[in-house]
């Protein structure tokens, strides 16, 4: 028996709940859960801005330590500190390429909530493997590809968030819009995504780092974290506040609110041949407008980024590294909560009092 925090219905609480696992096959790998990060999606997910099937048990920035292996398992072995990140397929065209970001079946093993392979459930009649770990448990079933080898110097409640919404922000910056050094960059929304991709700009050498959000206490720590100047959409318009900064506009922006008013001021903020990448995640169907001539004519990009870009295996190392010099503390932005306190961490992301809560788990 293990026990998961259960969602029921649509928008309810997360239910901690005694549940039967079955057993693992050959592919999978069971971690004993030590802590798991609370991202915005897991939270739109419950509040079925995406069809995940309910019941289900959610969270997909787990860390913890290897229990068991299934019989086809080499990469790790029970004692193994380990992270946890998306799934893919690992055949499509766009895993052959190295993106399993954009795999051809990426809602399959990330949002259907079962086994790609035939639809089952390790947890029975409750939906598991929710990006391939549903991390609101004591235990997770996970498989090779997605897990993450941890260096023994990073605390677990540390490392869990790294594998969706930190690996996001600053993947965006470094693996997907590459800026140059000396160049121009604004962020819209300083959750953890926002500040993780602030801290890869000032680590990319742009020269200027504008950040937006509603809340001045989040510009604050974006300001510790490397922004140059910040702008409080509440009170400044933020394309106004960014052109202040950068007469032309910005190189390069990032919408990470889900906001489709975001994402037009993200447009407008840019500077010819600016390029504009979306992280932010609205519901599903959600549209936005933008100038078709402002974009045409002067060589914006607009561009959608998932995950970062992040190969995990390859690029949560790096991440580790810039943890360990002091070079990247997203410890700063965490406040930790016990399991069982799910639902108050649950409501602190959703007010914005907390920016990054984690589950203390196991």
């Amino acid at each position: 028996m293990i026990e998961a925090a259960v969602v029921d219905r649509k928008g309810g609480p997360f239910e901690l709940r005694e549940l039967e696992l079955g057993p693992l096959r050959d592919d999978e790998v069971l971690v004993r859960v030590a802590a798991c990060g609370i991202c915005h999606t897991d939270l739109i997910c419950r509040d079925q801005w995406l069809p995940v099937p309910l019941p289900v048990v959610l969270g997909h920035e787990g860390a913890g330590v290897v229990e068991a292996v299934g019989a086809g398992v080499s990469e790790f072995a029970p004692g193994d500190r380990v992270g946890m990140s998306y799934d893919f397929c690992g055949s499509c065209p766009a895993c052959k390429r190295g993106f399993g970001v954009y795999c051809y079946a990426f809602f399959e093993h990330n949002f259907a909530a079962s086994r790609a392979a035939d639809g089952s459930s390790a947890l029975g009649d409750v939906h598991a493997h929710f990006f391939g770990q549903s991390a609101f448990a004591t235990h997770s079933v996970a498989r090779e590809r997605n897990l993450v080898a941890l260096p023994d110097d990073i605390p677990l409640e540390i490392a869990a968030p790294f594998g969706c919404g930190i690996q996001t922000g600053a993947g965006a910056v470094l693996n997907a819009l590459q800026p140059a050094a000396g160049s121009s960059f604004a962020v819209f929304g300083a959750g953890a995504v926002g500040l993780a991709a602030v801290l890869a700009a000032q680590l990319a050498g742009c020269s200027t780092i504008v950040a937006v959000d509603l809340r001045p206490n989040r510009l604050e720590l974006a300001r510790e974290f490397g922004a140059t100047h910040t702008v409080v959409a509440s009170t400044h318009d933020p394309v106004d506040g960014i052109r202040a900064a950068v007469g032309a506009g910005v190189d390069y922006s990032l919408e990470a609110t889900g906001s489709p008013v975001a994402l037009r001021q993200a447009i407008d903020a840019l500077a010819p041949l600016g390029v504009c990448g979306i992280v932010g995640a609205p519901a599903l169907g959600t549209e936005a407008s933008f100038d078709v001539t402002f974009v045409m004519t002067a060589g914006r990009v607009i561009r959608g980024i998932v995950e970062g870009e992040s190969r995990p295996k390859e690029f949560l190392p790096q991440l580790f590294e810039l943890w360990r010099r002091g070079a990247f503390p997203v410890e700063r932005m965490m406040r930790f909560y016990e399991f069982e306190e799910i639902d108050e961490a649950a409501h602190a992301a959703e007010s914005g009092d907390v920016i990054k809560p984690v589950l203390r788990i196991g």
